[in-house]
């Protein structure tokens, strides 16, 4: 296994390929180093291109990923129709049928969750941050993907854990008032605001779908600067990437 990728322990159906990165192994300078995949954080664009050609090296992949233009929101593209420019299209989420069309997301401190269907026939990538969560990401992915929650495989990725990530009232007001339960995912703190559980939360929106099988969800971004970035902790950083596709056969 290279640094550059994370072990996921994640039982995939026959076909079906996902990949997780760190931040190791890679060209990318100070605060970027090394292996940052992301265009729009301020990197040099030749050490961005060269880390995409690593990337693609590394996991065989015979075109470029689906990269989009994430704005924290609820789009889903759908990858099965060719784009109508070369322009990373604006969504959070991607998903597809195709062979060989990576549907990925970049995070640095927001969860990255891949979807699969139990048969292998659909794939799906989400990015959700608490904004994302809050306004429906993981439902509007499901949805797209076409596959009854209980038929879906989903894999959490690193995020921020509620140990690091603390939001306001109004956060946490948000989330209750669609879910009473979802209380138990906030801890209140010292300071009187409140520390929140992405994965947690995750977790009930993909429950409350129907979705059993879920998997990861145990690494934190903050907390693991050798291999991770975090925008909280670092201010000016790198992005990882999650990625999940059907392999041609």
């Amino acid at each position: 296994m290279s640094e550059s990728l994370l072990e996921m322990h994640w039982d995939l159906p026959p076909g079906v390929r996902a990949a997780c990165t760190t931040r190791l192994g890679g060209v990318s300078e100070s605060p970027w180093d090394s292996f940052n995949l992301a265009t729009h954080v301020g990197d040099d664009p030749a050490h961005v291109a060269a880390n995409r050609a690593r990337l693609r090296q590394l996991l065989a992949l015979e075109r470029e990923p689906a990269w989009l233009n994430q704005v924290h929101g609820v789009e889903v593209a759908e990858l099965d129709s060719p784009p109508i420019d070369s322009k990373p299209m604006t969504a959070d989420a991607s998903v597809t049928s195709k062979w060989g069309v990576a549907c990925v997301v970049m995070v640095a401190d927001c969860l990255p969750v891949l979807l699969t269907a139990r048969d292998g026939s659909r794939v799906g990538a989400a990015h959700a941050g608490w904004r994302g969560l809050c306004t429906g990401v993981i439902e509007r992915t499901a949805a797209a993907m076409g596959v009854p929650g209980s038929e879906l495989r989903a894999w959490l990725g690193p995020c921020i854990s509620r140990a690091h990530f603390e939001v306001g009232e109004e956060v946490r007001e948000e989330f209750v008032r669609q879910d009473g339960d979802a209380a138990d995912c906030f801890e209140q703190n010292a300071r009187g605001r409140w520390q929140a559980d992405l994965v947690a939360l995750a977790k009930r929106r993909l429950q409350r779908l129907g979705l059993r099988d879920v998997s990861g969800g145990h690494w934190c971004t903050f907390a693991d600067s050798p291999r991770s970035y975090s925008h909280r902790r670092d201010g000016r950083s790198g992005r990882l990437a999650a990625l999940i596709w059907r392999a041609p056969p």
